[in-house]
């Protein structure tokens, strides 16, 4: 059988809602066993002593893009059929710092703040609030900001594309760099834990 399974016919509707319950429900007991239901423990990573966040989606980056470059290459992954959100410079560029403001702000990202529900965290019932109301008032606002928000499309663009690199090439170069960030990571976490530690 070849992946992505669900367009390729081999569940329906219901099944695929109870496949991404079950992952959803997967990922908020990894994400809240990590400690990522934490404002605490998430905003650590913006002071520099605690970089758990950085490298726990690192490597799930590193984890997914792995996959997927190999499971293609293999055959048993429909990499045509995996769909990309398109790629809008300028307003990507302006909602990603929105999101990182708000993440230092509020101490929580739309999903870790769900866990910190989950858990019976008032702040971050109060940050998803926040997040609702945004959102709502975006969407109320959208015939005023739909020019902006469709301005610089670049389609669906990926890595290899916009570098005009192989494939391989991105994959060594992204596998490179995380290893760099990695122990830079460890490097930073020492030695602000101990200033004479690590030279």
């Amino acid at each position: 059988m070849s992946a992505p399974f669900y367009p390729l016919g081999a569940f329906g509707d219901g099944a695929s809602l109870a496949v991404a319950l079950v992952i959803g429900f997967g990922f908020g007991f990894v994400l809240e066993r990590a400690g990522f239901g934490s404002a605490r423990k998430l905003v650590s990573q913006f002071y520099w002593n605690d970089l758990a966040v950085f490298k726990v989606m690192f490597t799930a980056i590193v984890t997914a893009m792995v996959g997927v470059v190999v499971l293609g290459r293999a055959g048993f992954l429909d990499r045509s059929l995996i769909a990309l959100v398109p790629t809008h410079l300028g307003p990507d560029v302006v909602g990603g710092l929105v999101l990182g403001a708000g993440f230092v702000i509020g101490g929580y990202c739309p999903g870790t703040s769900v866990v910190g529900i989950a858990t019976g965290r008032l702040d971050a019932a109060v940050f998803a609030l926040g997040v609702g109301a945004g959102t709502y008032a975006v969407g109320e606002a959208y015939p005023w900001l739909q020019g902006f928000c469709e301005s610089g499309d670049r389609g669906a663009l990926t890595l290899p594309q916009a570098f005009h690199l192989p494939e391989g090439v991105v994959v060594a170069l992204v596998l490179g760099l995380a290893l760099a960030g990695f122990a830079f990571a460890e490097w930073i976490e020492r030695r602000l834990a101990d200033p004479h530690a690590g030279g």
